[in-house]
């Protein structure tokens, strides 16, 4: 049975050609999401034998593996080109995971770059990658998407605690893979959410954005 998927392939690390200012993240390596004022959207792709109990309950539980890192995403045009819209094995749902920015902030705060040090990578609860973003289409942009993994020194924490609602959004990803596939990018896009870029507190900013 399939569980969480694994690691994200990593990118090439390229520096930003600006500099930040005031400790914010520069443009190639931001953080856009779906956010509000307490809370912020995550995307994960799950078989149904996992994606099931956990919308019936509202959070993760068995057959979900809390012994393994999981790796949550705030961008949905990424999740969609890295499940293929949600036609891998063990990938066939979409959830929208709304998670606290506490809990967000606090995992990023325990974070480091999988491109960085390699000893301290190996001790570090929550991991850090950035790809490239996707368009709807498929497409490398030329500015990156975060990947957070999280280690079972903290998953737990995530499922448990930072969890305020988990939406499935299979439905409306295969009505939108349609209209993109028939060429009608602009209509698949109206039925997905909205991301704008994240405002960072400055020290993590500083610490996982400029790379």
């Amino acid at each position: 049975m399939a569980q969480q998927h694994s690691s994200p392939r990593h990118a090439p690390n390229r520096s930003s050609s600006r500099s930040a200012t005031s400790g914010r993240a520069s443009e190639l390596h931001a953080v856009r999401a779906d956010f509000d004022d307490s809370t912020i959207v995550v995307y994960q792709a799950y078989a149904p034998a996992i994606a099931e109990p956990a919308l019936r309950t509202g959070r993760f539980v068995a057959p979900f593996s809390f012994r393994r890192m999981t790796w949550i995403k705030p961008s949905l045009p990424w999740l969609l080109h890295r499940s293929n819209w949600g036609t891998k094995s063990g990938q066939e749902r979409i959830l929208a995971v709304r998670i606290t920015r506490q809990g967000w902030e606090r995992a990023l705060a325990a974070a480091e770059l999988t491109t960085g040090d390699q000893q301290r990578l190996a001790a570090a609860r929550v991991h850090v990658q950035w790809d490239p973003e996707r368009s709807l289409r498929g497409a490398a942009l030329n500015h990156y998407s975060i990947q957070v993994g999280l280690g079972r020194g903290i998953v737990r924490e995530f499922a448990e605690e930072w969890i305020v609602s988990l939406a499935d959004l299979t439905p409306q990803i295969r009505r939108a893979a349609e209209l993109v596939r028939a060429g009608r990018t602009e209509q698949a896009r109206r039925l997905l959410p909205d991301e704008r870029r994240y405002p960072l507190p400055a020290e993590l900013a500083a610490r996982l954005c400029h790379v």
